[in-house]
């Protein structure tokens, strides 16, 4: 058997135990265990929770105190996130002002290991975000050391027409966002990777063209079997059963769904569960009541995650019409438990519904994603039949190609290529031609 390469994998956000960018970071960082010799380096405020996991501090991970800096901006981080929107963008920039402390940190304690030539590979899995520099790279690739960068994604571009939802999410900087490719930490960062795992066709495609030829496409996001193991009956001899599944905010569209869906809920064709929280809920609460469907629709507010599965797998469709969606984990989720998606077209889920596993709505303006979602509906509605086929279809996508497992098996073969050349890999080249 060859000997597993060894690997210093950097998880800033790595965190078993809270969602988003964490749970993604921490992921796949344990599932790279499995396929390499991998030491994950974190912050200090994952480290009781990677503890609580299982891991073994100074063997299997070391947590960075980086709070002489992270602390005060994560304080005003989390201010920003009162109100109405979360505004992503000020706090990724927020982000990128504290991360190159963390690397001073890491390099500080891990460079001469590097150096000595202890790792085969340098890989940053977290940030994900594409503007946060890594001034690490060259340090790395001037020890010999290849330095693998991403997922990376982020920076989908809000669509024509809602720009009044963009500004209720205090997404102000996203109007000079691309100002960040001007950053020469940026520049020097890309030139120095030897490999950039895109986690979405868009932010490969930001990438400088002359980096083309070591950019690899593939989704950031996985699911862990063990946390969506139930499995939706797909009955269609009565009202079919809808869910929507996230935060309650303009971007994620749940007043369009509502809208959209408001006939076959009234008539008593659908019914609707709602699984999240956020600001709109009492605007959503009244719109619901004054469109005649409060009956049809149930608010369960944020839940458990084993809940969560457990309310969608007793549904058939996942109705999102989130408008800006990066990386769509809960499309995927919904996938897993054979819920058929129904989802915009646009950014992560739409790289990740193909025709055969769910419907694909067209992206437009607010006005036209409401018809086009209530025509979408009425075609479901008209013939239910389909739907066990494409259930069983999603549920087997999945199992193909994205756990966390096999996430980190293709990972492997960008290891692989990196260190000992050959054919760039194309990780989906089996799985996601149709798309």
């Amino acid at each position: 058997m060859a000997k597993k390469l060894r690997v210093l994998v950097i998880a800033e956000a790595a965190n078993p135990e809270w969602v988003s960018v964490p749970l993604v970071g921490w992921s796949l960082a344990k599932a790279l265990r499995e396929v390499a010799d991998v030491h994950i380096v974190t912050q200090i405020r994952n480290r009781d929770a990677i503890l609580r996991a299982g891991l073994v501090e100074g063997v299997d991970f070391t947590a960075i105190d980086s709070e002489k800096i992270a602390a005060p901006l994560h304080h005003l981080s989390e201010r920003l996130r009162m109100g109405a929107g979360k505004g992503w963008t000020t706090l990724t920039a927020i982000h990128a002002i504290t991360y190159p402390y963390f690397e001073r940190l890491l390099w500080r304690q891990f460079g001469p290991a590097i150096k000595r030539g202890d790792y085969d590979i340098v890989h940053r899995v977290t940030p994900l975000s594409p503007t946060t520099a890594s001034p690490l790279a060259a340090k790395v690739k001037r020890a010999g050391v290849p330095f693998v960068l991403g997922p990376l994604n982020g920076g989908v571009p809000w669509p024509r027409g809602f720009d009044a939802e963009r500004r209720r999410e205090r997404e102000w900087l996203s109007y000079v966002r691309s100002a960040y490719k001007a950053n020469p930490l940026h520049r020097r960062m890309l030139r120095n990777t030897a490999a950039i795992i895109a986690g979405s066709r868009h932010t490969a495609g930001e990438l400088p063209q002359a980096l083309q030829d070591r950019v690899i496409w593939l989704p950031e996001n996985a699911i862990d079997p063990d946390r969506f193991h139930l499995q939706s009956a797909q009955g269609v001899s009565g009202p079919l059963k809808a869910c929507f599944i996230g935060r309650l905010v303009p971007y994620k569209g749940p007043d369009m769904l509502l809208e959209a869906a408001q006939t076959h809920l009234r008539e008593g064709r659908l019914t609707l569960d709602i699984i999240g929280e956020g600001p709109m809920r009492p605007m959503l609460e009244a719109q619901a009541a004054a469109l005649g469907i409060a009956d049809a629709v149930t608010f369960h507010g944020n839940l458990p995650h084993e809940t969560v599965q457990s309310v969608a797998a007793r549904t058939n469709l996942l109705t999102f019409p989130s408008i800006r969606e990066f990386g769509g984990g809960v499309v995927l989720e919904a996938m897993a438990l054979g819920v058929v998606p129904v989802i915009v077209d646009y950014a992560g889920p739409g790289e990740l519904v193909t025709d055969d596993v769910g419907y694909k709505v067209p992206v437009g303006t607010r006005a036209e994603i409401v018809t086009r979602f209530a025509q979408t509906l009425d075609d479901i509605i008209a013939a239910p039949d389909a739907l066990p086929a494409k259930a069983a279809a999603a549920r087997a996508r999945i199992a193909a190609g994205f756990t966390w497992a096999v996430k980190a098996q293709q990972v492997a073969e960008v290891y692989d290529w990196v260190v000992n050349g050959g054919p760039r890999p194309d990780l989906f080249a089996d799985r996601v031609r149709q798309d």
